[in-house]
């Protein structure tokens, strides 16, 4: 039910995908056997919700495919609204792990934590110590407790979010603990551009411009390790699934790599490493399975991959051509179409633009889309919405502004925030609440 006129269907027709992960996602998003059953056998796909219900009264309770296959063709297209418009670019915005939370980070020392339940309304206005430069990243812990906040240092402080203070002003009105992740040897110029907590909440990795990867035992008050991991910049790190022991990681030499802690030379030798893109890699996002994950590349392409097809040694591809900075040019058209001779990854997905900063790609929730959808934002002011399966553009969100860096679905419900360098943090729904969108006359960056 894609009836908005932020919802499209532009597919790529070179487009191809692995059979295993297209029957994986359909396991996920298309309706139980019982379903079906009750449900007339021959209804063809999808089923209207009106005969779900149905045939629930006489089956029982949906699985977690029937709610996918239900909630999951409500994409949330209509929009945006205002969650909220500082005076400097924002950089960052994420839901917590049960969606009860919204994080944002601007460039201007501010991060907010809004509470999604209570009318969005500001739980923690947070005034960073010592950046550099901007927010480049936040992680919010296991428990919510605990919000750590990266800039351009070597220097990860940490914010108790469950006080009760309101105003958390460095040093001022609360302690911003800070975690001091450089190693003997590393000079000034440092800085983080990714950190994710560990789902037990023990540790802290980072991703630098030290071509390093960084992890911190919160327990122990210590930097644990810090191993080179590429050959430039390290824009982003996560965890493979929750037991922590896999690590993905991007960089600006086009690679992703794969580390798994349970070797002993874990922190000298990759694992694997996958090799695609033609440009660095700005951002890496799990599927949690510990088997497949999506990177965002500046050669304008988001690309899936599958683990088991790693190889022991990255293959670099190094694009002929005229010199360009993805931060302030335009990317060559002639480099459009071109194509790693060995890419190994699955599925390749275009239509975004990845331009100017480190713009973020997702899975969409497994909750209620079964991780249906892939999505991103953009340098042309747009969240695009694609299907993993045919790598079909289904929706494009336009907020017809400056850049989108990050974006977020909510875990359970069609909400989808992003966060744009027009200093804004909005909000799409399905099918929308309000009745004030946000004025164009409100986009324009304020300096």
């Amino acid at each position: 039910m894609r009836e908005d006129k932020n919802s499209v269907d532009v597919l790529d027709k070179s487009f191809s995908i692995d059979e295993e992960i297209s029957q994986l996602t359909k396991l996920r998003t298309e309706p139980s056997e019982n379903l079906r059953k009750t449900t007339f056998p021959r209804q063809k796909l999808p089923i209207p919700i009106v005969r779900m219900l149905f045939g629930r009264e006489a089956m029982g309770r949906f699985t977690i495919a029937d709610c996918s296959h239900a909630v999951g063709r409500y994409l949330p297209v209509n929009g945006p609204w205002s969650i909220d418009s500082m005076d400097s670019r924002a950089y960052v915005s994420q839901f917590s792990d049960d969606g009860s939370l919204l994080v944002a980070g601007f460039q201007g020392s501010n991060i907010r934590v809004y509470d999604v339940e209570n009318q969005w309304k500001v739980r923690k206005n947070i005034l960073a110590r010592s950046l550099h430069w901007t927010i480049t990243d936040t992680s919010l812990s296991p428990n919510k407790r605990l919000l750590a906040y990266a800039s351009m240092s070597a220097t990860v402080h940490i914010v108790d979010v469950g006080s009760a203070t309101t105003e958390s002003h460095a040093n001022v009105t609360e302690i911003h603990d800070g975690l001091d992740f450089s190693a003997v040897g590393d000079e000034n110029a440092f800085g983080i551009f990714s950190v994710k907590f560990s789902s037990d909440g023990r540790e802290l990795i980072a991703g630098s411009s030290y071509d390093s990867i960084h992890i911190y035992d919160l327990e122990a008050n210590r930097l644990k390790s810090r191993f080179e991991a590429h050959l430039y910049d390290v824009n982003t790190v996560t965890f493979a699934d929750e037991t922590g022991n896999v690590i993905y990681s991007g960089g600006d030499d086009s690679i992703c790599k794969v580390w798994d802690r349970r070797c002993s030379n874990s922190d000298s030798k990759a694992a694997g490493a996958l090799s695609g893109h033609i440009e660095g890699i700005t951002y890496i996002d799990s599927r949690g399975d510990g088997r497949y994950f999506i990177s965002n590349g500046k050669d304008q392409t988001i690309k899936l991959w599958d683990v088991r097809k790693m190889t022991s040694k990255p293959e670099y591809f190094k694009r002929k051509g005229s010199y360009w900075d993805y931060r302030n040019m335009a990317y060559p058209s002639k480099a459009r179409n071109l194509k790693h001779p060995r890419d190994q990854s699955i599925a390749t997905y275009r239509g975004h633009r990845v331009l100017c900063t480190l713009i973020r790609c997702h899975f969409s929730p497994a909750h209620n889309t079964g991780q249906k959808y892939i999505y991103t934002g953009s340098h042309d002011g747009c969240v695009y919405i694609y299907e993993v399966i045919t790598g079909a553009q289904v929706a494009k969100l336009d907020l017809r502004g400056s850049t989108v860096r990050d974006c977020s679905w909510h875990p359970y419900y069609p909400i989808l925030v992003s966060s744009s360098w027009d200093c804004i943090v909005a909000r799409w729904e399905f099918p929308g609440t309000d009745s004030n969108p946000i004025s164009t006359k409100k986009r324009k960056l304020r300096r």
